[in-house]
């Protein structure tokens, strides 16, 4: 049988260990064990249904250590990063167990004279859910612990780069006593993920690259189903000529370089006024000079590796275009030395045209590359000039301004002067090739859902 084996990618690929591989009939036959058992999980209703899934959050704090180790042996994530993102999946955790019953209550839309128009929000089925390595349990949690809310039963793919992940994933999902079918777990490749598309579902919900991402919903069009696609970035930030620096550095870092730039949503392309252009390049190669670059096991590292050599040998070709066609390397462009696995310096590149393949492409990694612009008009075709369309910022004093600007930004999530979209009850998702559809909140759980309207004479 084929393997899925893991590696640390912080030492050297060091073989962590492995999976055996979800053959044809394994896939197929927990398909059918999540059709046999999606009326009966619908039918529990939505308290039933969050009752039988609360001690997966108990789980979750009794092995919140464990779970952190295991991201950083597999992901090459800083323990302290690793830990902190734990403690903001808390926070979902919560948000859905308290609210998922009140974001699924029934709505009345319309009331006269006796006649009641009533909106019930009812499971679509079984919902495949396929998440990638970068968050390897916030990813999960996201996809999966909504649609089981919901009423939905969940066949699930992590990604290949986590494994191990994967596997205590389904122990703590096995210490709930679920019913049969409602949740259950592949191992593979994209062609594992291909397979379980294809088979006799009603959903799918994937977070990954939009050309993945586009391939699963043209999937989904063909078998007339519901896709929801959480995919790709090129988030733009604009920084106007009135901002005061010194306030704006350290969201700057790390809008860009936070889990080494492999973050969907991750400020990828500096858009700065050209009165402000040299001190704000000169204040991040500054910072970033001071980052502790290394073993994602010391406590004082603040930048790991990266996921997987092939990720490396992405970004460098990434990096290598820009140069051959004029880029500026400020700080970086390069691996370190001394440090063997997929580590790669963080890097300011200037000089940046549009035909590179940094400004064109998503850069998942710690690269950020940095142009000028002089006025309104310029700033705003330069963030939307990307066929992404997932996120962004706008710094500036005047908030007239920057409200005006961020409304002409075609993003899902525009951040003002350091607001944060990240909260468990705000939506998020993107414009253009960022994705379809929404998560989180009223608007991602109602997205899981049939909508029905019982109206009553």
């Amino acid at each position: 049988m084929n393997k899925i084996v893991s590696t640390n990618p912080a030492k050297n690929y060091k073989v962590l260990g492995s999976i055996d591989v979800s053959s044809s009939n394994e896939i197929k036959a927990n398909v059918i064990k999540a059709r046999a058992a999606a009326v009966g999980w619908k039918l529990l209703g939505v308290n039933k249904r969050c009752k039988l899934l609360q001690p997966l959050y108990q789980q979750f704090l009794k092995r919140k250590n464990e779970i952190a180790l295991l991201v950083m042996r597999e992901i090459g994530k800083p323990i302290t990063e690793a830990k902190s993102d734990l403690d903001w999946d808390d926070g979902y955790f919560q948000d859905f167990f308290d609210l998922g019953a009140t974001y699924l209550e029934d709505e009345i839309s319309y009331q006269n004279n006796g006649k009641t128009h009533r909106i019930i929000f009812e499971p679509l089925g079984v919902a495949a859910v396929i998440v990638p390595w970068n968050y390897p349990f916030g990813n999960f949690l996201w996809g999966v612990i909504p649609n089981l809310i919901a009423g939905n039963t969940v066949v699930f793919k992590h990604s290949e780069e986590c494994p191990l992940m994967g596997k205590l994933i389904d122990e703590m999902m096995d210490s709930l006593h679920l019913p049969e079918g409602i949740f259950s777990q592949i191992y593979g490749d994209g062609k594992v993920g291909e397979q379980l598309v294809n088979s006799d579902i009603d959903l799918i919900w994937f977070t990954g690259s939009t050309g993945v991402g586009k391939k699963l919903y043209e999937i989904a069009g063909k078998k007339f189903i519901k896709g929801i696609m959480e995919l790709g970035g090129s988030n733009p930030a604009i920084v106007f000529d009135d901002v005061d620096i010194d306030t704006i550095i350290g969201t700057l870092y790390t809008g860009r370089f936070m889990n080494c730039g492999q973050v969907c949503d991750a400020t990828k392309r500096l858009i700065v006024h050209e009165s402000l252009f040299q001190r704000i390049v000169e204040k991040l190669k500054t910072r970033i000079a001071s980052v502790k670059i290394g073993d994602p096991e010391d406590e004082v590292t603040e930048l790991g590796s990266l996921v997987a050599k092939r990720q490396l040998e992405l970004l460098e070709g990434q990096v290598a275009d820009a140069v051959r066609k004029g880029a500026h390397v400020v700080i970086g462009g390069k691996r370190p030395e001394g440090l063997k696995g997929a580590y790669y310096l963080p890097t300011i590149l200037t000089n940046v045209k549009r035909t590179m393949r940094v400004w064109k492409e998503e850069v998942f990694g710690p690269v950020l590359p940095v142009v000028t612009f002089q006025t309104e008009e310029e700033a705003v075709m330069l963030a939307n000039d990307t066929p992404y369309g997932l996120g962004a910022q706008v710094f500036s004093k005047d908030v007239d301004r920057a409200i005006r600007i961020a409304n002409k930004i075609n993003a899902g999530c525009v951040d003002v002067n350091g607001g944060n979209h990240w909260q468990p009850c705000t939506p998020f998702g993107g414009y253009k090739g960022s994705g379809k559809g929404r998560e989180h909140g009223k608007h991602g759980f109602q997205e899981l859902c049939q909508i029905k309207v019982i109206a009553l004479g």
